[in-house]
């Protein structure tokens, strides 16, 4: 038995006698016939599941994609209150996870995790990790990097990729020199963009602890990070008509009038369907950086999959969930175009010698990899930033419809607004 194996028997032997003295809840014997419910969007998730009901052919596995992320949540929220049709797990956006894991609607998984820690990149498991304990495993990974077509900057005379942010300003002057219509990126009020600038620089807008939540948006590296990015907006180098995932957007990247795109790795698995003419021209790189020396990064975009506390097989949804991010299922949906936060694929040569003919043969992986690598931790979501989210994009609706305002201003009225929500959620907010 291997090094593995031994921490995954032991945890399982330690779910085991969790549930077994949880007399009325869930468990059940791991040779009973069971039948688990998956509420994922991944379709990665689901081509796991051949492989696991081989090893455990008493275990049946139905994926279900709930809708959106904001459709599985509510509807995660109406069975939960219902008493019925909670499924067995579910897959979370790591921002969301302290939305249900504060209130006890999750269930701590730091016993039976307890030794795949160092399976993971540090931040991703900071993500599931709350008030010390373990809400959910990582299931994929969205460093954050950057995506450019390299036609574009050399037709600019940007001859390499910006290692700076210094660097990146001056390709966006010579991009929109090209023409009117050309941008080095777009921004119609992306919130996960701007707040992985500031994840970067060091910024900790949100401090949660337990129910108790500090907002601050003052902050050196917070400022430092909001004026640069007013900076590029106030001297017109960022198209903010361009909407993310729209088909001008789409058009934009296709003929290269949209340079570089500022977002998770899980970019690569979309843009060649989105991009199709550019195929050969994109490149990946890292994020440029605040400063020269170590390299810093952040994190836009990601998922962990857990267990309600509701569930009523958890023993044998902890089998699934350790199967498909922990063990033999993790190189299952590697094959399927997942990307994975564990460090055994990361460190791989495998993974990391992987070219594509759409990055130019780049070995785009090696990029990615070390991209989460750098990630910093220490970051915190409160734990209403589900409908944060939502009211950031009504708040900065007429900034970037008419340019009337500033960054810092709707960053100040985000702060008064959650903090106004999240007191009448319960929580303590400052």
């Amino acid at each position: 038995m291997n090094g593995r194996m031994r921490v995954a028997a032991a945890s399982l032997l330690a779910l085991s006698l969790t549930l077994t003295a949880c007399s009325g809840t869930s468990g059940q014997a791991s040779t009973d016939d069971v039948k688990l419910t998956v509420w994922s969007w991944d379709g990665t998730v689901e081509a796991a599941v051949e492989g696991f009901q081989e090893e455990h052919p008493n275990i049946t596995v139905d994926v279900v994609n709930a809708g959106s992320s904001y459709d599985e949540y509510k509807a995660l929220d109406n069975a939960i209150q219902a008493g019925s049709g909670v499924p067995d797990i579910v897959m979370f956006e790591y921002f969301s996870i302290p939305y249900f894991a504060i209130p006890g609607k999750l269930t701590d998984l730091s016993e039976q995790a307890a030794g795949f820690k160092d399976d993971y990149v540090p931040a991703a498991w900071n993500n599931v990790s709350i008030d010390g304990g373990v809400y959910a495993l990582p299931s994929d990974y969205g460093p954050a990097a950057m995506f450019y077509n390299q036609a574009t900057f050399e037709k600019a005379g940007v001859t390499e990729a910006p290692t700076t942010w210094d660097e990146f300003y001056e390709a966006a002057k010579k991009i929109h020199a090209l023409g009117d219509e050309y941008y080095i990126t777009n921004d119609s009020a992306d919130i996960f963009m701007l707040l992985s600038l500031i994840w970067q620089a060091g910024g900790r807008p949100f401090d949660v602890d337990g129910t108790n939540v500090s907002i601050d948006f003052e902050g050196a590296e917070t400022t430092q990070a909001v004026e640069y990015w007013q900076k590029l907006l106030d001297e017109g180098l960022i198209n903010t008509e361009i909407a993310g995932w729209s088909d001008e957007w789409n058009r934009a990247l296709n003929d290269g009038t949209l340079a570089t795109q500022i977002t998770g790795g899980w970019l690569t698995s979309t843009l060649p369907e989105r991009a199709p003419d550019a195929a050969g021209d994109f490149r990946v790189a890292p994020l440029p950086q605040w400063e020269e020396g170590p390299q810093v990064g952040a994190e836009n975009g990601g998922s962990a999959m857990g267990i309600p506390e509701a569930s009523q097989n958890k023993e044998a949804a902890f089998l699934f969930l350790e199967y498909f991010t922990h063990g033999d299922g993790v190189q299952t949906r590697v094959d399927e175009g997942a990307f994975v936060p564990n460090t055994k694929i990361l460190e791989s040569d495998e993974f990391r010698n992987q070219t594509n003919e759409y990055f130019g043969d780049q070995t785009y992986n090696a990029v990615l990899a070390q991209a989460s690598e750098n990630v910093a931790t220490g970051w915190q979501y409160p734990p209403f930033f589900e409908w944060a989210r939502t009211a950031y994009g009504d708040i900065s609706a007429d900034y970037y419809s008419t340019g009337n305002g500033s960054l810092a201003e709707i960053l100040d009225e985000w702060k008064t607004q959650m903090t106004d929500y999240g007191n009448e959620q319960g929580f303590t907010v400052k």
